[in-house]
């Protein structure tokens, strides 16, 4: 288990600003507080007063992975992610092929494994011809279910 400890901080979490310490370990914040002594074997680092804010979130992306890698892939547009502050981001069904069913959605899954710097979520898609594989979604497999009412990538317009 890797541990480190962000003393020293100003940290900026729930509308309020205020001088403390921050320990987490595997990705998770275990202790905010003030005076938190180092453990054994922990990396600690002193922010020496500068802001620690919490990560950002980025419901809608549009990462065009699969079939347009040419324009940008996870690994590249997940990085340029993190470069500006967000931790998560949840990427949209409308690619190609188009994220219809449950094979689509572990595909993008795997593709990001390894490759993604941030945390991530795809969502599944609605068309006018899937409503079988949107009713056999697990829904703890997606952040949620898009449904295009106008111009999309594909078939991806649902009008019926």
């Amino acid at each position: 288990m890797t541990s480190t400890l962000i003393v020293n901080a100003r940290l900026v979490n729930e509308g309020r600003e205020f001088d403390g310490d921050l320990r987490f370990s595997n990705g998770l914040i275990d202790e905010i507080g003030r005076g938190l002594s180092a453990r054994a074997g922990e990396t600690v680092v002193d922010a020496a007063g500068r802001r620690l804010l919490p990560g950002m979130i980025d419901d809608q992306v549009h990462f065009r992975e699969p079939g347009m890698e040419y324009k940008a892939d996870i690994a590249t547009e997940s990085a340029a992610a993190v470069a500006g502050g967000l931790t998560s981001f949840m990427d949209m069904p409308n690619t190609s092929p188009p994220t219809l069913d449950a094979d689509a959605l572990e595909d993008k899954y795997r593709r990001a494994a390894g490759r993604s710097r941030a945390n991530y979520g795809f969502y599944m898609g609605a068309s006018n011809d899937n409503l079988a594989a949107v009713r056999a979604i697990d829904p703890r497999a997606t952040p949620g279910l898009k449904v295009f009412m106008g111009a999309s990538t594909g078939n991806m317009l649902v009008d019926d």
